[in-house]
């Protein structure tokens, strides 16, 4: 088999007994589970609907959305199923996959309505044990990235540790701590999490949708599905670029010069306008005067640090790759299996988006830049 590519974001949709057969049996009712209701599988925690299995994994579905699938029997096995999901890897050429979360929040900041403090900490164990046995199928191809309790920073670190343990080489943390009543990024607070994630040799990971994730039913019901759909997700995209902004002020890149920090599912076309006006606004600002961790401006940060992921478009990548966007920064993901994912075009994109570049530059994007931030076993 000839693999030519690492899909740094994909998610796993969580099989039904993810958390109810990892707690006790008197926190079953307390954990997220699933059950049917109106003829669909339906995520809950507690008495309140989270979610439901179809719509985040609508992958090969035939009809448009909003319409999705009902549950399990009627979505890609290789959204649930670790050996399916090795078969659609092979399809592809896919050599490894990095996987990210679906029902506790792209930042586990749903278990944040569990009142009991230890359970919401169990809650997130649970999860990573089973992550970690489901990517045991093939743990080099399967790389997991870790939820995280950030609402106890001790409880971070010591988790953060715990999976170092089990092979873990990825943090999901929420990108905008503030909307939670909780320090900003860059407040000392954070200094013992930072510190564990570079002694662990991890990449932290701001998945979109980790901080404030509101879904507008207002504007559905009087303006209709897609419009709402596309104005969230552009909301999405674009906040990841400003939590990557704070993060590029907050000093805690100069503090932690290990550190490796991935923005992933923004898209790139934001990076050069944003990157400027930091510059810009920080300098006028005073703030090169005024915070002497600053050696050098915030955008030359990113590009020691920070890394940044691109799918649909093709714009940015005709445009910009090599030049305002560096390709050292850049990887690559299709999003499997949720809405906006590349499923069946996964090539068809690749060409149109970076078809120009040389095999080189291709083949970096592609694998260099993730095997070796992710430090990927290649194939023998």
């Amino acid at each position: 088999m000839a693999y030519s590519i690492i899909d740094v974001d994909t998610h796993i949709t969580e099989p039904a007994d993810t958390w109810t057969s990892r707690v006790s049996a008197r926190h079953r009712d307390r954990v997220p589970r699933v059950e049917v209701i109106d003829g669909r599988q339906i995520w809950l925690l507690g008495d309140d609907r989270i979610g439901a299995v179809g719509p985040t994994a609508p992958a090969g579905w035939p009809k448009p959305m909003p319409d999705s699938p009902a549950g399990y029997d009627e979505v890609h096995p290789a959204a649930f199923d670790a050996r399916a999901r090795l078969e659609l890897m092979d399809q592809r050429g896919v050599w490894a996959e990095v996987l990210y979360p679906n029902v506790g929040g792209f930042g586990a900041q749903r278990f944040l309505t569990i009142d009991d403090a230890e359970l919401k900490y169990e809650c997130v164990r649970a999860y990573n044990d089973f992550l970690s046995e489901w990517c045991s199928a093939d743990d080099r191809r399967l790389i997991p990235s870790m939820a995280t309790p950030f609402w106890d920073v001790d409880n971070a670190v010591a988790e953060v540790q715990r999976c170092a343990s089990l092979g873990y080489r990825s943090v999901n943390f929420t990108g905008e701590p503030q909307v939670f009543g909780l320090p900003y990024l860059g407040e000392s607070h954070w200094d013992p999490f930072w510190s564990a994630v570079c002694d662990c040799d991890m990449v932290v990971s701001f998945h979109i949708g980790s901080g404030e994730f509101n879904w507008d039913h207002t504007r559905v019901e009087r303006r209709g599905f897609a419009e709402a759909y596309a104005l969230q997700s552009v909301d999405l995209f674009t906040k990841n670029g400003i939590q990557v902004c704070d993060l590029l002020l907050s000093g805690v890149l100069p503090r932690f010069p290990k550190l490796k920090v991935v923005s992933v599912e923004s898209g790139i076309g934001w990076l050069p306008f944003m990157l400027e006006a930091l510059d810009n606004q920080f300098t006028e600002g005073g703030g090169m005067n005024d915070r002497p961790e600053f050696q050098k401006l915030p955008s030359e940060y990113f590009t020691g640090q920070v890394y940044t992921t691109f799918w649909f478009e093709e714009s940015a990548p005709q445009d910009m790759l090599g030049g305002r966007i560096p390709l050292d920064n850049v990887l690559f993901e299709t999003d499997f299996p949720h809405p906006t994912c590349l499923y069946d075009n996964v090539e068809e994109k690749i060409a149109a988006s970076i078809g120009h570049l040389s095999p080189q530059d291709r083949h970096q994007l592609l694998w260099g830049n993730a095997e070796k931030l992710y430090r990927v076993e290649s194939p023998a």
